[in-house]
This record gives structure tokens, sequence and C-alpha cells, in this order.
């Protein structure tokens, strides 16, 4: 007879990619999925999002999210939408940072949605979004909130706890108890030396661990991203450009505003106006300031910090500034280019070589981030080539991942090595790079999954 397969662990996502995270935990009697995120970058990947569900929403008992940023969320209102009437756990944090980023969401895909059926473009007769904006406020209402440390039950037979990992307010390692098996989800795990959020909870005894693989072939540069923006901003004004800076509206938005701020204090870059044309990012930095042991940032920070910057919220606002001119600082998102009201601006002050503009953190392959970073210098945008003659600046530094180099320190601190390791959320080359150090510099059994592929937990190989 053969032997009972359950528990298993099903890779839904995140897999060959830095998107789409999602992990199905099957006992057997229960399902539980652990991130719940959309698949970005290139199209094939998107039509990921398009496809079903490889089980039926309804049969799901429990999802519990890692963190707000759509590539672990994103997917939610789809989710709810297509059956599942279950909890979604998450830290308050994540709670509040994703009652602004999944409505945004599907405010967006319903815009592009509109603008395929304007344009004839779509594959889709008539173009439909994916979800709607309606669909997310509908899986907001699923959210529940669980503390940092508190084991709480997910389904029968499952016990959760959510351990803090850095990288955005609210960002949860994931640590499951079926029976006696520990498995351990590590999300997006931050940096140390993070200037906004603090390190990630070191690494307990495991059975079997997951993790992600960001910068899994690479290091963050030695050299201070701050000093770099500095540098460029004071080169830009001096010939009296606009500085565009994208970044993600969660997490980046603050951390590039802080260092601006002290940049400013220590005369590291001259006075020039700076806005802060996010309303998402504006709102995120209200929930900051209400989960201050979570972060570094002091009230005299917070101060700084938003007193530097003109907040930008309407549309009419958002189009002043693409007829104001330079000098001035423009921060904006989305963070890899991927939509949002950057897209205007690069398409205003693009083509101008006094202008430039920086790249604040990771881009996913496929995205328009990735595309000028890599030199590319025309961009397709609303269905428009638009030449960039701009200056580039790709500042890596600024990412809120921790790197190779921090990520087999972190394995380092487990008192023990799991049985396995699956190596996930990274590019092909940076999966591997991972499992080959882990394998080689700590001796552990590790590899990379396949999309789709089941293992069984009973006996990880």
């Amino acid at each position: 007879m053969a032997a009972n397969p359950f528990p298993s662990l099903r890779f839904l996502g995140a897999t060959g990619t830095v998107t789409g995270s999602k992990y199905l935990i099957d006992t057997g009697r229960r399902r539980v999925l652990v991130d719940c995120g959309l698949f970005q970058g290139y199209k094939m990947f998107r039509e990921r999002n398009r496809a079903p569900l490889p089980v039926r929403a309804s049969s799901i008992d429990a999802v519990v999210i890692t963190h707000a940023h759509l590539d672990h969320t994103g997917y939610l209102p789809a989710l709810v939408r297509d059956g599942y009437d279950g909890p979604i756990h998450a830290t308050g944090g994540t709670a509040e940072l994703s009652g602004l980023v999944l409505p945004d969401s599907g405010h967006l895909l319903e815009e592009e949605a509109r603008y395929a059926a304007h344009r004839g473009s779509s594959v889709h007769h008539p173009p439909m979004p994916l979800y709607t904006a309606a669909d997310a406020v509908k899986a907001l209402k699923s959210f529940k909130v669980q503390e940092f440390d508190t084991p709480f039950e997910l389904a029968d037979g499952i016990e959760a706890t959510l351990v803090p990992a850095g990288h955005i307010l609210g960002a949860a390692q994931v640590h499951l108890r079926i029976g006696g098996l520990g498995l351990h989800f590590t999300g997006d795990l931050g940096r140390s030396d993070d200037p906004l959020m603090k390190p990630p909870r070191p690494l307990e005894s495991v059975d079997v661990l997951v993790t992600e693989s960001t910068y899994g072939n690479r290091t963050h540069p030695d050299t201070d991203p701050a000093e770099e923006l500095g540098q460029l901003v004071t080169r830009v004004a001096k010939r009296g450009g606009v500085v565009l800076i994208a970044a993600f509206a969660v997490g980046r938005a603050e951390t590039v505003l802080l260092a601006l701020s002290r940049l400013l204090a220590h005369g590291g870059i001259p006075s020039v106006p700076v806005f802060l044309n996010s309303p998402m990012a504006i709102d995120a930095s209200h929930i900051y300031q209400q989960h201050r042991d979570e972060h570094r940032l002091n009230p005299r920070d917070f101060a700084s910090m938003y007193k530097l910057a003109t907040m930008t919220r309407t549309a009419d606002e958002s189009k002043l500034l693409n007829l104001r001119g330079g000098p001035m600082i423009v921060i904006s998102a989305s963070g890899m280019l991927t939509g949002g009201r950057i897209l205007h601006h690069i398409s205003a002050y693009g083509g101008d070589p006094k202008n430039a503009i920086v790249l604040a953190g990771y881009q996913a392959p496929g995205t328009r981030g990735a595309a000028l970073a890599g030199g590319q210098r025309t961009l397709r945008i609303y269905g428009e080539d638009v030449t960039v003659r701009a200056e580039v600046a790709a500042l890596d530094g600024f990412s809120a991942h921790a790197d190779s180099d921090a990520l087999v320190r972190w394995m380092q601190s487990a008192p023990k090595p799991p049985r396995m390791t699956y190596i996930t959320h990274g590019e092909p080359d940076s999966a591997d790079a991972l499992r080959l150090r882990i394998k080689h510099e700590l001796g552990w059994h590790a590899r990379v999954p396949e999309h789709l592929e089941t293992i069984s937990l009973r006996n990880p190989k």
C-alpha cells in the first residue's frame, strides 16, 4: 500500500520568478494558502493571473499573508471573488497597508481595461480587469489581525506564528506547526542595516524552510545609496533639471524621504522643492506613524521627512507638476514603472538630458524599470514610444531585501539544519546561486522547486 502523501506542499507561484507567491499546504483534511500574490513582469508570467487557480478557491480553509506588497497579496480579490470565504490572517500593519494597496490595484486594473477597450489592444473582448476595486474592498472584509509571536490556529491541525521579517511595516515570516513538523516561510526578509525597518528575527529550528532569493546571486553595494542620491540631486539641480524617483509607495517612498531629509540637514543636497506624488505613499506614512514599535523612526524623523515634501494627492496637482519644470524632485510610484503617475512624469521629462530618473530598488525582469536599468532608452507608455534621454541611475542600495550574504548569515543562526530548504521568489540565476551557497557553505540539503510541483512534507526531497 502506498504511503499517505499528506501533508504536502505545492508551489503555486514564485518559482522561476520573484512574483506570484502562493504556497498551498494540504493535510488531507485541510488546505491553507501562504501568500496569494500577483504574477508581474514578463507577459508569460502575467498570463498566469488569468489562468484558473489549480485548486478550487472554495476548497481552501485559510490564508495567511506575509506582507502587503502585491506580489504577495495581489491575487486575494480574485480568490475571494471566485469563492474563497475563509479568513485572511495577517499582522495589523499588513492588514492596514493592504487596505491601501488592494483597492488601488483594482482601480489600476480597471483603468487598464478601459484603456485597452479604447485602443482595441486587448485579447479579451470586451477587455475585462482581472478584478475590480469593489472585489478588493470585499476581500479586505476577510482580514483577521494576528499579533507577532502569538501562535494561533490556522486550520484544524495547523498552528501558525507570525515572526518579524523587517522589509516593510507588518512584514512577517510564517512559521507553521503541523503535528510535530515545523514548516517556515521567510516571506521577504529585510536587511539588518535598513535605515527604516528593524532587522528580521533569527531563524529557529525548523524541519522545512522555504526561503526567498531575490538577491540570491549578489550583494548590495558597499557605497551609501543616500550619498549617491545626494550627488545625483546636486548634479541635476545645478543644471536646473528634474529628478524623478520611482519608488514603491509602501516602504521605499519612506526610505527615500528619510534619506533626502537627512541629506538636506547635513548640507548634502541643495534646497530644492520636493514633491511626494503618491496618495498611497502619503496614506502609508500615517500607518507607519501608528506602528512605531516596528521601525527605527522617531517623531523627529517623521517631522523632518514630511516637512521636506509637498504632498500631491489629486490628479490635477499631479498634472501641474509636468508643467512646472526644474529644479525639483518628484517621488512617485510605481517603483518598477509598471503603472501609476511616474509614467506620466517620464513622458513629460524623460526626453530632456538635463533631467534624471532614479530607480530606487529591485527591478523585476520584464518590467519597464528593468528595461531602463538594463540600458533600453525607448519605453512604451500608454501606447506611445517615449525616448529617454534623461540620466538614469539604478540605486540598488535602497533595496529592502536581504542580499545573498545576509540570507546565508541569517540561515547560519539556526540551531540545526532543516531537513530540506526550498529556494523560491527569485529569478533562475539568483535562486540557483543561493542553492549552491547553501549547499557548499552550510552543508544543507537545498533545491529549487518547479512551478506547480508538489512535495511530501513527510519526506521532503
